[in-house]
């Protein structure tokens, strides 16, 4: 634990707590502050204290948390009315509901917001998350968005040259019309930040009504012809590809599959 002189470095207590699927962040924070986590023997209470999930002792109310010997990576289509957190104390569906049907401990890497659908990591990989979601690596987000009305050539420059928001003015984006009907439209967006719901707030910017937002890539990893709300492993070589464009080698712990005994003949 950084702040308790067990280890200099490491991940906050609670985002291992959500991560590990005990608890919300929020709860997470309440659960360390309770005096109900330990590390190593030793109750924390210190929001800011880290520790190393793989190699650390962290029990909750006595009990050891799960930690991944394998590191697992899981492509989710996650549907429109879904919450990206393992819990929802409104009960709503969450991405919690789903890796608990996988039967396996992951969790996101990154957000979607509640009205948006599309391309979603799973994964028990914390370096790899925190490496696609951390801005520096500017990993390259694609979205297909359905506007309430005709995208006019000046709408579309004014997002390709970024846009004045709240927090501060966007980087200039990739941005091409799809389909173009009489009321509405298809337009296509790749930006590297990933600001809270940055793409629908700079359509908001420019005039444009956002009816539907679907991210279909992300960094080399394609959504492809994956159903909403279904889940599917990571091929080697979309591995191998996403952990290059975040400076990541190649080298990975991975569970291996079983082999089917040989048939007698």
């Amino acid at each position: 634990m950084a702040k308790d002189g067990s280890a200099a470095e490491g991940t906050r207590l609670q985002v291992i707590l959500a991560r590990a699927g005990i608890a919300s962040r929020r709860e997470a924070e309440r659960m360390i502050a309770a005096g109900e986590v330990t590390v190593n023997g030793r109750v924390v209470t210190e929001l800011g204290s880290k520790a190393k999930p793989d190699s650390d002792h962290i029990k909750v109310g006595g009990r050891l948390i799960p930690t991944a010997r394998f590191k697992e990576y899981f492509v989710f289509n996650k549907p429109v009315r879904c919450v990206t957190t393992m819990q929802d104390p409104e009960g709503r569906l969450c991405v919690g509901d789903v890796v608990r049907n996988l039967g396996k401990a992951l969790f996101p890497a990154g957000r979607l917001d509640y009205n948006s659908s599309g391309l979603l990591v799973l994964t028990n990989d914390g370096e790899l998350a925190q490496r696609l979601t951390h801005p520096r690596h500017h990993v390259e987000k694609v979205y297909l968005v359905k506007t309430g009305r005709v995208a006019s050539e000046r709408m579309i420059e004014r997002l390709r040259g970024g846009v004045r928001l709240s927090d501060g003015p966007t980087a200039p984006a990739f941005v091409r019309p799809i389909r173009q009907g009489k009321s509405r439209g298809w337009v296509e967006m790749r930006i590297s930040e990933g600001r809270n719901q940055q793409v629908r707030r700079m359509f908001d910017a420019v005039g444009l009504n956002v009816e539907k937002l679907v991210r279909t890539a992300l960094g080399p990893l394609k959504l492809g012809t994956l159903g909403v709300g279904e889940t599917r492993r990571l091929r080697e070589a979309e591995l191998s590809a996403l952990r290059a464009a975040v400076e990541l080698g190649d080298a990975v712990a991975r569970p291996q599959r079983k082999r089917r005994p040989a048939k007698k003949r």
